[in-house]
């Protein structure tokens, strides 16, 4: 398989940080695509107990990260970093396949898949 998402040092850190925290030391992160959000497609971030049948299973720096092979072409190529600053901390998503997004950071579209706009 060709590798989908890449997830830096930084975010996998974070990762593993929270799973722990929240219980899930063996869990995966689910990173997935959805209808809606201001421009069309919303990303999802989510703790998994294990992988689904149709999950791709990557690895980060000691973390498991589950993609659903449906959303594999929309997130080639994208990197999952976390970014911390004076206002706090935040995963940054750079999916080089979007070609309008939001203000929002979590909102987008691609030549290909126009999603579900929704009214912000």
């Amino acid at each position: 398989m060709n590798m989908t998402i890449t997830l830096t040092e930084a975010a996998a850190f974070e990762v593993r940080d929270m799973m722990t925290k929240n219980g899930m030391p063996d869990g995966y992160l689910k990173i997935s695509v959805k209808g809606g959000g201001c421009t069309g497609l919303s990303y999802g971030m989510s703790a998994e107990e294990a992988p689904g049948e149709n999950d791709d299973i990557l690895t980060f720096h000691g973390v498991n990260v589950l993609v659903d092979k449906t959303d594999a072409s929309i997130l080639k190529g994208t990197v999952v970093d976390f970014k911390q600053s004076l206002m706090g901390g935040g995963f940054a998503i750079d999916n080089p396949n979007a070609i309008a997004s939001c203000g929002c950071g979590s909102s987008f579209r691609t030549r290909d898949v126009a999603g579900t706009p929704e009214n912000c």
